[in-house]
């Protein structure tokens, strides 16, 4: 029987190791003329577990056979072709040993005198033999059984090894080329003791009747030299096969440890910038702590982040921008303390989760916008507030709209009032529910929508509700600037088209391309000091002050509905980073972090979804990572 330890591969180290121990005097000497040596091959399991190998006495064995088979094989190819190391890999290794050992074969009894007429005569009874260990007595041996052993032509099992095997006992092949000569020195067949009559009767033979006739055994020679080839093939194949699986597994491990050189690169550049990032917040929280004593009365309130507006205080010139980068290199060193990291002050607004709490407590946020066109946008605003961790997401949108937002998610709370006649009044009753509103996802131009939407705008400042304002409703700031102008709880959203738009209906001046920070600056000081968000290959946040730069990771993918993450998000952040209070930030603006957050929380999102999904990522595939990246970015 056929164990599974024959499909276990040998490395060429183990088996050079093998033979190194199996030709060993000892071990050779311990091998001649046992027929049970399992023994033998514990002790050389033994021996290579000592110099690192693990392989069990079995599979000593099993190698030991094949490589045998190879060897005498190759021998007898040598012979013929002169292609011995073709087939066998380690001829030399084992010529040097079984040349020594193999000692040439106990000769044949003389055969029987001839008569004159060159018939043989009829044979004496032969001389009983000695039995064997095992063999009934009383009975002929059987085909199976062995001769006896001269060196190590019987394994453990009693199975006869000459260089005439004719490799059917192990690997299930057919006969091979060495039956070609059936009667040879090397191997002669075996007399049984039969009646006079009957002749003498090889061990191979099945039947009693006479031998082949010469054109019979022609025209097995024919089918051996055949299957010769056959084997000689299959014995390539093998040894071509054990070379190409070991060159892949190098290849593998070759990948396997680039991948983690890279993740290791982008570890280190991950802290780089987080370094560069903090010392740029240290020199400012130090230049500022130096200019407060010099500062105006009036200043000192000044940033009280909506208890006491000035819609219409407009400074006369434009302070220079204080500029934190978060880069990949560290020029300068700093010590612990004098570092602050903006993802801990994210971390800080974050609210803590409790059993103790009730539905709402962590977040009411409203999304305005939702037409017949565009459905999708005020779904992916919703759902993602939910999932970042706002308790409830409320979507405020259109008649035709609200039954296919409705079917995206059962999650979502849908008011299908934002084209009645009265749909400022049947918004401003639920703003008192809500911590936050995100105006514009899928709101649309039409002249009604958009009129709602301001009168939406104005009672949430009355309110003092901070306000998210994205795509159709930059379109509508872009109109009337005053709409949102000095409201300094409110966050604009724009892209490079949209911020185009509104710097040059504020300044009256082309977007400077070389000097992006400044023009960041420059529109979120003339619009009262609100936070500004420039989405782009990074993401420049301006509270008029400062300029944050966020450079996290994303990808070369753009896919519609990467906005509405970001407006979703920013609505739950801002309400979290309002709520916790100057202590939590650190005395920074807290639209500021938030939106700082929020920038980091989709380009993770839209990093994991293309790892995944490549050119065919969607924003529905970012919207699943949104849970993971919030867990890797802010809770681990």
């Amino acid at each position: 029987m056929i164990t599974n330890t024959r499909g276990f591969l040998w490395s060429d180290l183990e088996t050079r190791a093998l033979l190194e121990i199996w030709g060993e005097a000892d071990v050779q000497s311990a091998l001649d003329g046992n027929f049970r040596n399992s023994h033998v091959y514990r002790d050389v399991a033994c021996r290579l577990a000592e110099l690192g190998f693990e392989r069990t006495p079995e599979q000593c064995r099993i190698r030991i056979k094949g490589l045998k088979r190879q060897y005498y094989q190759a021998r007898d190819g040598l012979k013929k072709n002169g292609h011995a190391r073709k087939i066998c890999k380690y001829y030399d290794e084992m010529d040097r040993i079984l040349s020594c050992r193999d000692g040439p074969p106990p000769p044949p009894g003389p055969p029987p005198p001839l008569p004159p007429d060159g018939l043989p005569a009829e044979p004496a009874p032969p001389l009983p033999l000695p039995l064997p260990l095992g063999l009934p007595a009383g009975g002929p041996p059987t085909p199976g059984a062995p001769r006896l052993p001269d060196s190590d032509a019987l394994d453990e099992d009693g199975e006869l090894e000459s260089p005439r095997d004719n490799f059917t006992e192990d690997s299930g092949e057919c006969s091979s080329s060495y039956t070609e000569h059936p009667v040879k020195v090397e191997c002669p067949p075996f007399a049984i003791p039969v009646p006079p009559a009957d002749g003498f009767k090889e061990i191979n033979t099945q039947t009693s009747t006479a031998p082949l006739s010469q054109p019979k055994r022609s025209k097995k020679r024919h089918a051996n030299l055949t299957l010769d080839k056959m084997m000689e093939k299959f014995l390539q194949q093998s040894v071509d096969t054990e070379e190409k699986f070991y060159k892949y597994e190098e290849q593998r491990l070759k990948i396997e440890d680039k991948r983690r050189e890279a993740e290791h690169a982008r570890e280190l550049q991950m802290l780089q910038m987080l370094g560069q990032m903090l010392a740029g917040i240290s020199s400012t929280v130090s230049q500022r702590s130096q200019s407060i004593p010099a500062s105006p009365p009036q200043r000192a309130n000044h940033r009280s982040y909506g208890d006491n507006f000035n819609y219409n205080a407009m400074t006369a010139t434009l302070s220079p921008p204080i500029v934190i980068e978060r880069s990949f290199s560290l020029h300068k060193t700093h010590s612990i303390k004098d570092m602050e990291n903006i993802f801990q002050l994210v971390r800080n607004v974050i609210p803590p989760l409790a059993g103790k709490k009730h539905k709402g407590q962590d977040g009411r946020i409203g999304i305005i916008g939702g037409c017949q066109e565009y459905t999708g946008a005020p779904y992916f605003a919703a759902i993602t507030a939910l999932k970042v961790g706002a308790d409830l997401s409320h979507v405020f949108c259109t008649k035709d709209a609200a039954t296919v937002i409705k079917s995206y998610s059962p999650e979502l709370i849908v008011h299908p009032v934002l084209d009645s006649p009265n749909a400022v009044h049947e918004v401003e009753k639920w703003l008192p529910r809500l911590h936050s509103i995100v105006i514009g996802p899928g709101l649309g131009r039409n002249d009604v929508l958009l009129e709602n939407a301001k009168g939406i705008i104005e009672k949430s400042k009355v309110k003092g509700i901070p306000i998210v304002i994205d795509a159709d409703g930059l379109w509508l700031i872009s109109q009337q600037p005053s709409l949102i102008q000095g409201y300094q709880r409110a966050i604009l959203t724009p892209n490079y088209m949209e911020f185009s738009r509104l710097y040059e209906a504020m300044l009256r001046d082309p977007v400077d391309s070389n000097d992006h920070h400044g023009c960041v600056l420059r529109l979120s000081q003339a619009m009262g000091n609100l936070t500004v968000v420039q989405k782009g290959e990074r993401d420049l946040i301006s509270d008029g002050e400062k300029v944050l730069v966020c450079s996290h990771e994303g990808s070369s993918r753009r896919c519609g509905g990467q906005g509405d993450l970001l407006s979703g998000s920013l609505g739950v952040l801002a309400h979290w980073a309002f709520l916790a209070g100057p202590e939590k930030t650190n005395g920074q603006n807290p639209f500021l972090v938030a939106a700082f957050g929020a920038c980091s929380l989709t380009r993770q999102c839209n990093n994991q979804a293309f790892q995944k999904f490549g050119r065919s990522m969607t924003a529905s595939d970012m919207v699943s990572e949104v849970g993971t990246a919030f867990n890797k970015l802010f809770e681990t």
